[in-house]
């Protein structure tokens, strides 16, 4: 359902839920329904969103975290990504990190956080912000990957986001170590 349609239904919202997880394929679960007020629209009214990127650096893969994360084992100086990561948090024009070839104008986004950890085996990128651009969470973990490997230097994280061309960042990441952990109203 588009996040702008509404639902003329008179119906707990626990019915609802139930509905859903009857209809949807096992791999997706409602969690939770509530009665929003007449008028909300999820995407236009969010406040941010925090979306969460695993990395895997094990050299073997478990076949459970194959669909769920990116498997990268070549080794990565966290510390260095911390810094490039640091360089991204306020408000930016992010034209560098989304989609090429992307149509969208407004390209201005604040992030709040962009925490980089290791944990054994495995680094995880949290991103939270007013809004995003397509890929631009991917882009930007590909690019921290890049400084993580050598590939290239934290400082240069600057220069790409003035560049304002997709160009100048690193790959895109794969969309398997990507989630939406919260959404804020």
């Amino acid at each position: 359902m588009d996040a702008g349609v509404s639902a003329a239904i008179d119906l707990e919202p626990i019915a609802v839920q139930r509905a859903m997880n009857v209809r949807l394929p096992a791999d997706i679960r409602v969690l939770a329904v509530e009665e929003a007020a007449p008028g909300f629209h999820a995407r236009s009214l969010s406040v941010s969103k925090a979306y969460r990127y695993r990395i895997v650096t094990r050299s073997v893969l478990s076949p459970f975290d194959r669909w769920f994360v990116w498997h990268h084992p070549i080794p990565k100086d966290i510390e260095l990504m911390q810094v490039a990561a640091a360089t991204l948090v306020g408000k930016h024009d992010f034209a560098s990190f989304q989609a090429a070839g992307s149509a969208v104008r407004a390209t201005v986004r604040t992030l709040t956080r962009v925490d980089v950890r290791e944990s054994p085996g495995e680094i995880v990128i949290d991103v939270e912000g007013d809004g995003f651009l397509r890929h631009m969470v991917r882009a930007i973990v590909g690019t921290l990957a890049d400084v993580g490997t050598g590939a290239r230097s934290a400082s240069s994280i600057a220069d790409t986001l003035s560049a304002k061309d997709r160009r100048t960042a690193g790959t895109t990441a794969p969309g398997a170590g990507l989630t939406l952990m919260s959404v804020r109203y």
